[in-house]
């Protein structure tokens, strides 16, 4: 069993490592990509008198990834930690003459640009002050009204098809036009797009982001698809006093992430299954529901390299069964087509029910 295993490990690390390697080509869009999909801290370092603390190390360490953003705080005590990708952290300050301070319980959502102001206290560096109470995120350098759709709410609650953007209703403003069915039908449209007003706003005028990449259909101005909850991590709906640097649609911005592998070996399976056999016959149907519909799939996501590269992963398939529609079909025979009309049937005889034969009126 022993060789068997070491043979297992040696093929999962080369399937990650082909995976990496051709995730590469992939690198120069991310650097676009961070500008807005991305979230990150700033803030000020101060002594217990108010005075600003110039030099200090602060360091940004996430809890699932483990890894570490550092910089260190200007002359007028500012720091910034750009380029932070969503979920929790905890941040650590050290200066000299001062203890060392960390904060747990900060939590990162996408395209947040939040304040944390750091109060230093005179003392050893071997001293440390601890924050564990979950840190109020506040955003001061945004005007506009963000609701985020976190993972949670995107896997729990119930979805028509397992299509994430119809959760995008559920930010304050944004409705589905009667008129439009929710979707906006072109000769390039997607199964899960959809059409939205926000804020009054045009079905079309709304800014999809995939990754901080451009995620809209050039043709219509819809989005494109989206991953299937499992594979998405969060998204958010911004709107009113939007950045400059999202552009090209004024209704609203959908900005979505994806998630990513962690230090720790993740995977899920899932099958959602629709079947007539266990549904009731609709009361006006003349008969049961013959839908077979399977959707399943799984994620796997883990480390390359511990706290620096990591990878991740889904698949889900979707099988539409039914049975064909009672319907009849008349084919027009060699005579109908040549105009000769008199072998055909017309519909019943009201008083005996059968079929008549067509006669020419004349």
């Amino acid at each position: 069993m022993e060789p068997q295993k070491k043979i297992t490990e040696l093929a999962f690390k080369s399937m990650l490592w082909i995976a990496t390697i051709s995730l590469i080509h992939f690198v120069p869009s991310a650097v676009f990509a961070q500008a807005v999909n991305n979230a990150q801290i700033h803030g000020v370092v101060q002594d217990s008198t108010g005075a600003v603390v110039a030099g200090a190390q602060v360091k940004a360490t996430q809890t699932d990834t483990g890894q570490v953003h550092t910089t260190v705080s200007g002359s007028d005590g500012a720091y910034l930690l750009p380029g932070l990708t969503v979920g929790g952290y905890t941040l650590e300050v050290t200066s000299a003459a001062f203890s060392k301070y960390v904060q747990t319980g900060i939590v990162l959502e996408v395209g947040q640009n939040v304040q944390v102001n750091v109060p230093l206290a005179v003392g050893s560096v071997s001293q440390e002050v601890h924050v564990s109470a979950n840190a109020a995120m506040i955003e001061t350098q945004d005007t506009s009204v963000s609701e985020v759709i976190d993972q949670k709410r995107i896997v729990d609650l119930p979805l028509n098809g397992r299509q994430a953007t119809d959760l995008i209703a559920l930010a304050g403003g944004a409705a589905m036009p009667p008129n439009a069915a929710s979707r906006d039908v072109t000769s390039h449209d997607y199964v899960n797009s959809v059409a939205i007003s926000v804020n009054g706003g045009q079905i079309n005028g709304n800014n999809y982001l995939l990754d901080g990449g451009d995620h809209n259909d050039s043709h219509s101005n819809i989005n494109m698809p989206f991953p299937f909850p499992d594979a998405l991590q969060e998204f958010s709906v911004q709107t009113s006093g939007i950045s400059s640097r999202y552009g090209l649609h004024p209704g609203s911005v959908i900005n979505a992430v994806t998630k990513s592998g962690t230090n720790n070996f993740h995977g899920s399976l899932f099958e959602f299954l629709r079947n007539g056999d266990f549904n009731a016959r609709n009361f006006f149907a003349p008969s049961q529901d013959n839908l077979h519909r399977n959707q399943f799939g799984g994620t796997a996501g883990g480390p390359i390299r511990k706290n620096k590269i990591f990878i991740f992963g889904g698949y889900q398939n979707t099988r539409n069964r039914t049975a064909p529609p009672n319907t009849i079909s008349f084919v027009a025979t060699p005579a109908a087509l040549n105009g000769d009309f008199s072998t055909l049937e017309s519909g019943p005889c009201q008083t005996s029910g059968k079929a008549k034969q067509l006669k020419n009126p004349a």
